[in-house]
């Protein structure tokens, strides 16, 4: 697994955690890390992607109502809420991946973590996040 998919993989963990149970993020950051013996950047983009959620957390959770209206933010199973926070912060803030492979990160983070029907789910809401995207830029 390179280097990128293991931080994304880690920064889900800790949101995961951070919204479940509401642990301190840094502290929560660190531990994970430190377990996971991760080169420095891949920590300093950790810290980057579970930092850019936290801040725009309210704006990101207003995103997935709108583009996912069928289901209430907090009804949301806890990793597919977090999933969708983590693709949308890459797709429509931080705008340094390329949104193909955003969307393909969190479609695989959904069916390594996810039900059933998450990675369905998750593809769906982000391809619609992605167009909308798409046309407010263009």
């Amino acid at each position: 697994m390179g280097t990128r998919r293991k931080a994304r993989v880690i920064a889900l963990q800790a949101l995961f955690e951070v919204d479940s149970v509401g642990h301190d993020a840094g502290e929560t950051v660190s531990r994970l890390v430190a377990e996971a013996a991760l080169p420095e950047e891949g920590e300093v983009f950790v810290r980057e992607l579970v930092a850019g959620v936290l801040t725009n957390k309210d704006r990101i959770d207003s995103m997935i109502q709108t583009y996912a209206p069928a289901w209430p933010v907090a009804q949301l199973a806890a990793i597919d809420r977090n999933i969708l926070r983590l693709a949308i912060f890459e797709v429509s803030l931080n705008n340094r991946v390329p949104v193909k492979a955003a969307i393909n990160e969190a479609v695989e983070l959904a069916k390594t973590f996810g039900s059933e029907n998450s990675a369905k789910f998750i593809n769906g809401v982000l391809g619609t996040v992605s167009a909308q995207s798409s046309r407010e830029r263009g």
